[in-house]
C-alpha cells in the first residue's frame, strides 16, 4: 500500500476517533434529557433528521438499542426543541463516521481486506468503552456501535448471513447480537447445510450453535468444523430465557415440544409443573411454537422472540432450570481474524492422538510449558473407527503468536491431526 493510501487512511481513522469521542458524550447526554416523546414519535424523528447515507432503519436500530436500555434514572424532562437538536447532532456525526469508514473501505477492499473485520469490531468495542463516562452501561453502547457498524458495513455490501433457522430461533438472535440488523439473514435448515451454503458463497457468514452451559456440546457443529475448510471467525455468547408458550393454561397441556437441548435445559421444571406431558423433541424451538399455534394441548420450549414472531402466548417466562444458561454460537467463514494480542484471543484447534502412553500427557505439555492457557478440551469420537477420538481445544492466544506456533510444532511427532479452526476475538458479545 502506497504512503499516500497510508496517510489517507490515517485522516480518516482520525476522523472517526473524534466523531467517537463526541458520539459516546452525546448518548450519555441524551439518555438524561426526557424529551416527552414515545418510541414511535422518536423513531420516525430520527428518521426524519436523517440525510444519509445511513438507512433510516439503521439509525433507528441504533437508537431502539438504546432506548431498551432505557433513560438514566437522574433524566429529567426537557424542552423538546433541545432535545431535538441532541438528537439531529448525533444523527449527523453518525453519518458523518460511516462516510469515513467507507472511504477506509474503499481502500482496504481494493487491497483485498474482507468486509467484515471481527478483530477491528473489537477494537471499536473497546475504544468506545474506554471512552464511556457513563450514565449509559458499556453493553448498551457497544449495542449501539454493533448497528453502526453493521450500517457501515451495509452501505459498502449486503452480506448474506446464514443461521441455523428457522426465523426467530436462538441462532437467529444470536446472528443480530453480531452482526446487526442491517444485514441480510438467511434461515438454513440444517447445521451442514450453513457450512455447505458458506462453502459454495451463497452465504458469506454462518451462524451455528457449538455448546451450552447445561447441557454441553453439539455435536453436528462440532464435526463439521472436522470435515469444513472454513475458518471460526468470531463467538457470541448468549443468554437463553426459555418459555412455556401454549394456548392453554398447564393443566390442559399433553405434549411438550423443543429442541432436545432447549427441552434438556429446562427439565426440571417441566418434571414439577407438567408431570404428566409428553416430552417430544422436534428440530427446532420455532417449529414447537408453529405446533403449539395449532393444537391447544401443545406447549413449546421457546424464546420470547418465537412467541411473538408466531402469535402465540407465553404461558411461563424463565423456565429454563439454571439462571446462569448461556448458549456459545460460532461464526464461520473465510475470513482470517488478524490478532489482537495482550491474551485478547482465541484459538480453536482439533487434533487426534496415537494410541500409545502418555500421548495426552505431552500434548498438554506442550501449551503448559510455555503458559498457553487451555480454556477448554473436550473429546469426540471420530466417527473413522471405533474407540478412536479428536480432541477439541480452545486455547488463549492467536495461531500466529510465537509459543502458539512453537507448542504446535511439537505436537507434529504424536499427534497424526493437528488442525486450526480459527483465532478470533476473545471477548462475549451478546
Amino acid at each position: 500500500m502506497s504512503e499516500d493510501m497510508n496517510a489517507k487512511l490515517q485522516r480518516n481513522r482520525d476522523a472517526i476517533d473524534a466523531i467517537d469521542q463526541q458520539v459516546v458524550q452525546l448518548l450519555n447526554q441524551r439518555v438524561r434529557q426526557d424529551g416527552g416523546l414515545d418510541e414511535e414519535q422518536v423513531l420516525a424523528k430520527v428518521a426524519a433528521f436523517n440525510r444519509g447515507p445511513l438507512t433510516d432503519a439503521t439509525l433507528q436500530a441504533i437508537y431502539r438499542a438504546m432506548m431498551l436500555a432505557g433513560l438514566a434514572p437522574d433524566a429529567v424532562a426537557t424542552a423538546t426543541d433541545k432535545v431535538d437538536a441532541l438528537d439531529l447532532e448525533i444523527v449527523q456525526l453518525l453519518n458523518k463516521r460511516v462516510q469515513h469508514a467507507g472511504e477506509i473501505g474503499t481502500i482496504k477492499h481494493a487491497n483485498g481486506a474482507d468486509y467484515y473485520d471481527p478483530t477491528r469490531e473489537a477494537q471499536v468495542m473497546a475504544k468506545v468503552a474506554g471512552l464511556n463516562p457513563g450514565p449509559i452501561n458499556n453493553q448498551t453502547l457497544q449495542s449501539v456501535y454493533r448497528e453502526v457498524i453493521s450500517g457501515s458495513i451495509a452501505l459498502e455490501k449486503k452480506l448474506v448471513i446464514g443461521y441455523l433457522g428457522p426465523e426467530a430461533t436462538y441462532t437467529h438472535q444470536a446472528a443480530i447480537c453480531n452482526f446487526g440488523v442491517s444485514l441480510d439473514y438467511r434461515a438454513i435448515k440444517t447445521i451442514p447445510d450453513v457450512f455447505a451454503e458458506v462453502e459454495s458463497g451463497s452465504a458469506d457468514y454462518g451462524v451455528v450453535p457449538i455448546e451450552n452451559s447445561t447441557e454441553g456440546a453439539v455435536f453436528h457443529s462440532m464435526d463439521m468444523l472436522v470435515e469444513s475448510d472454513l475458518h471460526i471467525c468470531s463467538q457470541v455468547y448468549l443468554p437463553i430465557e426459555h418459555c412455556l408458550i401454549s394456548q392453554s393454561e398447564l393443566d390442559q397441556i399433553t405434549e411438550v415440544r423443543s429442541k432436545d437441548q432447549a427441552l434438556g435445559q429446562c427439565r426440571e421444571w417441566l418434571r414439577v409443573n407438567v408431570p404428566n406431558a409428553t416430552l417430544t423433541d422436534v428440530v427446532s424451538t420455532a417449529d414447537a411454537v408453529r405446533t403449539a399455534k395449532q393444537d391447544p394441548r401443545v406447549a413449546a420450549v421457546a424464546s420470547a422472540l418465537s412467541a411473538q414472531r408466531y402469535a402465540v402466548p407465553i404461558q411461563i417466562h424463565g423456565i429454563q432450570d439454571r439462571d446462569d444458561n448461556v448458549t456459545r454460537f460460532l461464526v464461520v467463514g473465510k475470513t482470517r481474524a488478524k490478532p489482537l494480542g495482550d491474551g485478547r484471543d482465541k484459538t480453536s484447534l482439533v487434533i487426534s492422538l496415537k494410541d500409545e502412553p502418555g500421548a495426552l500427557e505431552q500434548t498438554l505439555k506442550a501449551f503448559a510449558s510455555r503458559g498457553i492457557n487451555l480454556s477448554k478440551i473436550e473429546s469426540r469420537p471420530s466417527r473413522k473407527k471405533a474407540w478412536d477420538y479428536f480432541f477439541f481445544i480452545d486455547l488463549v492466544g492467536h495461531y500466529e503468536d510465537e509459543p502458539v506456533q512453537a507448542a504446535l510444532a511439537d505436537l507434529e511427532g504424536h499427534c497424526p491431526l493437528i488442525k486450526w479452526l480459527g483465532s478470533y476475538p476473545n471477548d462475549e458479545r451478546g
